[in-house]
């Protein structure tokens, strides 16, 4: 796809957290075998040597090289009591002038929100620190409870993990769901997660096979064709629809229909870049009924009509 943003620069600086920033590296900078077209090109940004956590990491180049790529990624940062470093702030500001798509990852909101560039706008942030963020800079629109907002030129994370979901967020948005499941695949995490960071902030993430929804959830990815309801899903689970919808609110952070319609969506999506089937073909295949109903559901939830979508990732 030739209108792919190939150039990635991630800003180092000193206390920077090693996590998400050698997260990012490893997403954008490791090519999937399968890839049918360019990968990115990654380079670390910084005016130093950089002391990253116990690493000390040598960047590629300078700060001013921010302006001239087509992404840039701020990790998060350890201290956000500290104002964030002037250059960078300014740097990050000139890219985005310049017409780079900005990412946050975790607590690198703030160089985000000191440079401006989300007045206005709604972000997140680690959820231990979204109310400071608020308090620094009230024009954000602070969202506590979402693993990350894409504002298309400008996104933002939640904490930690949640990083791994927008980087994974950024390459289903430019390479499609298919290479965004390869690269998850590989790095062994899930393509998408549902529901919101509040699902985790007093509550463990639960692990794999040990929570109450662990053998429904492949038995309902079995039947996306079928006329799932909310009943049916209660009945393989054996519990009742209100204790059902519980779990899936602890577990997933969502409802039993809205975690089936984004599982309908997704295999749409897929079936769209791999096949040429018809949508109304496809529409069977996700369990959406009707190619009307595809449509609908496909559009408010991905932004462009089935149609734009399979156009844009099999050109």
């Amino acid at each position: 796809m030739s209108s792919v943003p190939r150039s990635v620069a991630v800003a180092a600086t000193d206390g920077m957290l090693h996590f998400e920033l050698a997260l990012a590296y490893e997403v954008f900078g490791s090519a999937p075998a399968t890839l049918p077209g360019p990968w990115y090109d990654v380079r670390v940004c910084g005016t130093h040597a950089v002391r990253v956590g116990r690493f000390l990491l040598e960047p590629d180049c300078g700060f001013d090289q921010l302006a001239h790529a087509d992404t840039v990624i701020v990790p998060a940062l350890a201290d956000v009591d500290e104002d964030p470093p002037a250059d960078l702030v300014e740097a990050v500001r000139a890219a985005h002038e310049s017409g780079a798509r900005v990412v946050s990852l975790c607590t690198g909101v703030f160089v985000l929100a000191a440079a401006g560039l989300l007045d206005g706008l709604c972000a997140t942030t680690h959820w231990a620190h979204t109310e400071e963020l608020a308090a620094r800079y009230p024009r954000v629109k602070v969202d506590p409870d979402v693993l990350y907002v894409d504002n298309g030129s400008v996104l933002t994370s939640a904490g930690k993990a949640a990083a791994m979901d927008l980087c994974l967020h950024l390459v289903r948005r430019d390479h499609g769901s298919v290479i965004a499941n390869v690269v998850a695949r590989r790095l062994v995490v899930p393509p998408h997660r549902a529901g919101g960071q509040a699902q985790f902030v007093t509550t463990p993430v639960p692990a794999q096979d040990s929570h109450p929804l662990a053998e429904l959830f492949p038995w309902v990815m079995r039947r996306l064709d079928q006329p799932l309801t909310v009943e049916d899903l209660a009945r393989q689970a054996n519990m009742s629809s209100r204790h059902l919808a519980r779990h899936f609110r602890s577990v997933t952070g969502t409802t039993p229909l809205q975690w089936l319609l984004t599982q309908r969506i997704r295999r749409a999506q897929e079936l769209l870049e791999t096949t040429g089937d018809s949508v109304d073909t496809i529409a069977s295949a996700a369990g959406m009924g009707t190619a009307t109903t595809l449509r609908r559901h496909f559009h408010r939830t991905i932004g462009v009509p089935p149609d734009a979508y399979r156009r844009t990732f099999r050109a």
